[in-house]
């Protein structure tokens, strides 16, 4: 069989359909992670004692296995420890997943920007009256943002394009819906063809906008 440009048309229209349930996906993820990652992080800057320690080894498990492991454990694995999570659907497991998986890296990276701003910012802050949460809130994370933005929307990009194994653990998303259209019609190259053009289309638009906020956070900073 040659290639069937048709058919690759008439696939896409199909799979965007599934492309919300991807992007919901990643969203949640990104959302979760963020939020664990700034916990971490500030936990690593401050060297909270017993918490430091547990977050090096968290931070170094999830880096250190691959995410479609970690999906199974989460998944597969940790029902058969605790009965409570047999009830956990994929959809769930996969967001929980992706945000554990997530945060570690994300935890570096916001630590780095925290620790690239000038001590004397907090200094300053708390000559004013400041408490350190104060000066952290108001601040230190406002720049160290600006920082870490850029790794930020990899991570994001990345999130996004991870959602992919989720189909492994039976999220009908869109690489799962492609790979039955594929294995329905013999046509793999365009299935997967078409959803590859698909992910390239989001993470395009998802550049546009990190060049957009990077703009709008570095205006304070040109001269």
């Amino acid at each position: 069989m040659g290639f069937d440009f048709d058919y690759m048309l008439g696939l896409m229209p199909i799979l965007l359909k599934y492309l919300s349930t991807t992007m919901e996906m990643a969203c949640w993820g990104m959302v979760f992670a963020l939020i664990l990652s700034v916990v971490l992080a500030n936990i690593r800057v401050f060297q909270i004692p017993v918490l430091n320690q547990i977050s090096q080894l968290y931070i170094s498990f999830f880096r250190g296995t691959p995410l479609l492991v970690q999906l199974f454990l989460l998944y597969y694995g940790l029902p058969q420890i605790f009965p409570i999570l047999v009830g956990l659907d994929a959809f769930s497991a996969a967001v929980i997943g992706l945000t554990l998986h997530f945060a570690a890296y994300m935890a570096e990276s916001i630590r780095a920007a925290i620790i690239g701003i000038d001590r004397s910012q907090m200094e300053a802050s708390l000559s004013v009256g400041m408490t350190v949460p104060q000066a952290m809130r108001r601040v230190i994370l406002p720049q160290a943002t600006r920082v870490a933005l850029p790794s930020l929307m990899n991570y994001f990009i990345d999130m996004i394009k991870s959602t992919s194994l989720a189909f492994t653990l039976g999220v009908a998303e869109i690489m799962a819906k492609a790979q039955m259209e594929a294995s329905s019609s013999f046509r793999f190259f365009e299935a997967f063809l078409a959803v590859a053009l698909i992910y390239w289309g989001v993470v395009l638009i998802l550049t546009r906008i990190q060049t957009w906020a990077e703009t709008k956070l570095n205006k304070a900073y040109v001269r």
